[in-house]
């Protein structure tokens, strides 16, 4: 689509799916519903209800329990959905949509809002080097952080 089309939309989406797998943040149902509450106070001309438009995410959908109730008629388009999300979504007569079909519906992205999660991610502590070679200042997975774990020579 990216080289069919004029669409700004499509190049950065291009861009998104060429990313490597840390770069696609994950996102939870409760922040696209908090992002798309926010979004439909911005006037917009064209747009009168809260379905007509559809969320992107190049990246993963993950449920929140948080969540009590899940807007209905959201449509997001994802590249994977948790099967928890994608049945959520699906019982609050939303829709869970893939990339190809996206590309039917709205080729250019006209009416598509586009996001991505939160970039400061805790898991990103733990990537890296392994947490014990030279230079490395990648956060260990222990069971606590108390007196007694992981607090030998070196670690002190």
């Amino acid at each position: 689509m990216d080289r069919r089309t004029d669409s700004k939309f499509n190049k950065t989406i291009h861009k998104r799916l060429n990313q490597s797998r840390l770069n696609r943040y994950p996102i939870s149902i409760s922040r696209i519903t908090r992002i798309l509450s926010k979004d439909n106070q911005k006037p917009a001309e064209g747009r009168t209800q809260f379905n007509a438009r559809i969320v992107a995410i190049v990246g993963t959908v993950t449920n929140d329990i948080r969540l009590l109730n899940v807007p209905e008629g959201l449509r997001v388009c994802a590249l994977k959905f948790t099967a928890e999300a994608r049945s959520r979504i699906v019982a609050a007569k939303g829709q869970a949509l893939t990339f190809d079909q996206l590309a039917q519906i709205a080729p250019t992205g006209k009416n598509v809002l586009l996001i991505r999660g939160p970039r400061d991610r805790e898991a990103k502590r733990h990537f890296g080097l392994y947490p014990g070679q030279r230079g490395s200042h990648t956060a260990p997975r222990v069971r606590a952080e108390g007196r007694k774990f992981e607090r030998a020579r070196g670690r002190r």
